[in-house]
């Protein structure tokens, strides 16, 4: 069991965009920026398995539209695991559309989106259950890194790809403060604490959280007035039938 709240440096490697993206303020703010020539990224130095992961994000103000900023986490191979955050750049005014997905043994297309008008801090937006059980794979057995990038998405981003990035308003910046990762590392093959889902575990509070009657109400009240894609409603795309986890 590891706790991380060090600085940017000891946490993360700058991976792409050069002088696009920085570590600064004594290592405790990390920025990535997008001009016409590059966007930016960077990843965790080390890999999880379960844990709860915090980080404050601030998005490319003022207009935004086709840019992405995406954070994500991500095990590798092609039946890799991944759980995805992007938000998704719009005009001054409008909302960032956040849109959410969900890979499970290299299968994704588990697209959920919200328009972002809401504080997301401790307020559940979307549950993926373990539905093994109906045979429905679920990220348990691979690590994955924290990944981040600010890049140029405008052929679909924004309206599907009808507005385009005002490159006059460049450099785009997106900033992250407060990482905190309370989680189990994977090291040489094994993992720093045991699996709740394999063997008893001590009394960790993220690994026995769920959601109570509350944070389901929170859930409840975010998808029925926030929510404006569920690929669980798509009946149009998925015309065999929708996926296994989506009938239960």
């Amino acid at each position: 069991m590891a706790a991380s709240a060090g600085s940017f440096y000891q946490d993360f490697d700058l991976t792409w965009g050069d002088h696009r993206a920085k570590i600064l303020d004594g290592e405790k703010l990390l920025t990535l920026s997008l001009d016409k020539a590059s966007g930016s990224g960077f990843q965790s130095k080390k890999e999880y398995l379960f844990g709860k992961i915090d980080m404050q994000l601030k998005l490319v103000s003022g207009n935004s539209a086709g840019t992405v900023t995406a954070y994500y986490l991500s095990s590798q191979g092609p039946t890799h695991d991944e759980i995805d955050f992007e938000f998704l750049g719009n005009l001054s005014g409008d909302p960032y559309i956040l849109h959410t997905n969900v890979f499970t043994q290299g299968k994704g297309n588990r697209e959920q989106q919200f328009y972002l008008c809401f504080l997301v801090d401790n307020i559940p937006i979307r549950e993926f259950k373990n539905q093994e059980s109906i045979g429905v794979p679920f990220p348990k057995s691979q690590p994955m890194r924290i990944y981040s990038s600010l890049w140029n998405a405008d052929d679909w981003a924004t309206r599907g790809g009808l507005v385009k990035i005002d490159w006059s308003k460049a450099p785009f910046t997106a900033s992250y403060r407060n990482f905190n990762a309370a989680a189990c590392l994977w090291s040489h093959g094994s993992s720093s604490c045991a699996s709740k889902f394999t063997s008893p575990v001590s009394n960790i509070a993220w690994q026995n959280q769920g959601l109570d009657a509350k944070s389901r109400r929170k859930l409840q009240w975010v998808q029925k007035n926030y929510m404006i894609y569920n690929y669980c409603s798509d009946m149009k795309r998925f015309p065999g039938g929708l996926p296994l986890e989506c009938r239960h």
